[in-house]
């Protein structure tokens, strides 16, 4: 019985009670405003120094060769979490990413391609002769010419990832620890036999 009275004196319509809930919320606000602004206002963190990156000098028993960044990925490659090179031996190209921290600026390499224009097909996890395991898909561009693109994600630990979302989840999480390798090769379809 104490209750309905109870809740009446703090809730009821009142002017009191209009007033103070009024202040409450008020107060409320600006306590999360202040709260906004100071971290606004704190001192950014310094801004990660690029730690020098020595690409491999073969892959598979082949030797390689280092590619120029196209404009693209050149302004990619300004605002990456890590370092970007980009490597030819003569049949593939690969793109090889050092990522220091998780990012969602490491996305699949099917959306790049999706957003230059290609088309998407024949997407699925293969091993390659080392029993490695990539995800893999056929793109086709607009002048008919067919790559076969594969893609993966290692971390320090030895630890592989095909899918680039459960990389980021396991990295935030502390599962993965980094600095992690993605790589994605590029052969054109006429190769990819060999």
């Amino acid at each position: 019985m104490w209750i309905p009275l109870f809740l009446e004196r703090c809730f009821g319509n009142r002017f009191l009670n209009r007033i103070a809930h009024k202040a409450v919320f008020a107060l409320v606000m600006l306590l999360c405003l202040l709260w906004s602004a100071a971290f606004a206002l704190r001192p950014a963190a310094p801004a990660p120094v690029a730690r020098f990156q020595e690409w491999p000098s073969h892959w598979d028993g082949a030797p390689l060769r280092p590619m120029a960044l196209g404009a693209v990925e050149q302004r990619f490659a300004e605002r990456f979490p890590g370092t970007i090179a980009r490597l030819t031996d003569g049949r593939q190209t690969l793109v090889l990413r050092r990522v220091e921290a998780p990012t969602r600026m490491l996305h699949p390499a099917a959306d790049c391609y999706r957003a230059l224009g290609f088309r998407i097909g024949d997407t699925r996890l293969e091993r390659d002769a080392e029993g490695r395991l990539w995800r893999c898909f056929v793109t086709e561009g607009h002048d008919g010419q067919k790559l076969r693109v594969c893609e993966r994600i290692v971390d320090a630990r030895g630890t592989a990832f095909t899918d680039t979302s459960d990389w980021y989840w396991a990295a935030a999480t502390g599962r993965s620890i980094g600095p992690w390798q993605a790589v994605t090769q590029a052969r054109p379809i006429a190769f990819a036999s060999e």
